[in-house]
């Protein structure tokens, strides 16, 4: 038991180090010795099964969530279930309801968050968030970074207007700004792909299912949006092949996109 607790330290720190924007390439020893093999839990989230609510009055969390694989991890507002937050592997959930930092000073409505898909996550306790956020600089600036990316994000709906074309490149700049300074994207020749079902789209933009198919069926035949491919694990992958016209999109007018036919 004892050499199982120690090749899964290893490999939860190997992951963060490598992998996790908020962890990679700090200080090997200083992970070392906070990490301890019984006090992080390595967890499967399953689909529509609640994680927690965010933003619940006299509610804090006691682990940070860091998230390996699946999902993606999705944040619900009420009342009109609109999903104001994506999180993908390789970034971390819960630094908005951790008992510390600007966490006192942060207020929202209650909000669910809930695996989309099921996801691997490492659960990290709340007091080797604290010491990694008092010892090290640069995890204190990058803790502090995924709290402004949060409202980076929410900035980018703000923008999305009632028009298809512009709520879904909306979304779509949300996400390219978010994981390019996560460092996770773009993969090769500069696409960015993620995984993103209608109805989350249709759910973070506040339009119709059949809607989002057309606008998405319409960025692909002018080139913004890769097709699917045969061998993909997932039938929700999004390519966007053109990320910079897609910022014409995301600041078009009605006159402006030729490509959407419809008033």
């Amino acid at each position: 038991m004892a050499q199982d607790g120690k090749k899964s330290k290893i490999q939860v720190l190997k992951h963060l180090r490598e992998h996790n924007y908020l962890f990679k390439s700090l200080d090997n020893d200083l992970l070392g010795n906070l990490f301890k093999p019984r006090q992080f839990t390595i967890e499967k989230l399953y689909s529509n099964r609640p994680i927690y609510t965010a933003f619940r009055e006299d509610f804090v969390l006691e682990h940070l969530y860091a998230v390996i694989d699946g999902g993606p991890i999705i944040m619900r507002s009420t009342p009109l279930d609109r999903i104001i937050a994506i999180t993908y592997p390789r970034n971390c959930f819960g630094v908005r309801s951790l008992d510390f930092g600007f966490r006192k000073t942060y207020h929202a409505f209650p909000s669910l968050v809930e695996a989309y898909k099921t996801a691997d996550v490492i659960k990290i306790p709340l007091e080797i968030i604290k010491t990694l956020y008092q010892e090290s600089e640069t995890f204190r600036e990058r803790y502090l970074f995924l709290l402004e990316l949060r409202e980076k994000f929410q900035y980018h709906l703000l923008n999305c207007s009632t028009y298809p074309p512009q709520a879904v490149a909306s979304l779509l700049r949300a996400l390219i700004y978010q994981e390019r300074k996560l460092g996770n994207q773009p993969q090769d020749n500069n696409i960015f792909v993620f995984d993103l079902s209608v109805d989350v789209i249709a759910r973070t933009c506040q339009l119709n299912h059949r809607t989002v198919e057309q606008v998405i069926k319409a960025m692909t035949q002018v080139g913004l949006l890769e097709k699917n491919r045969p061998t993909d694990i997932s039938k929700d992958l999004i390519r966007i092949a053109n990320p910079e016209e897609l910022k014409q999109v995301y600041g078009a007018t009605r006159d402006k996109v030729s490509w959407w036919p419809l008033r």
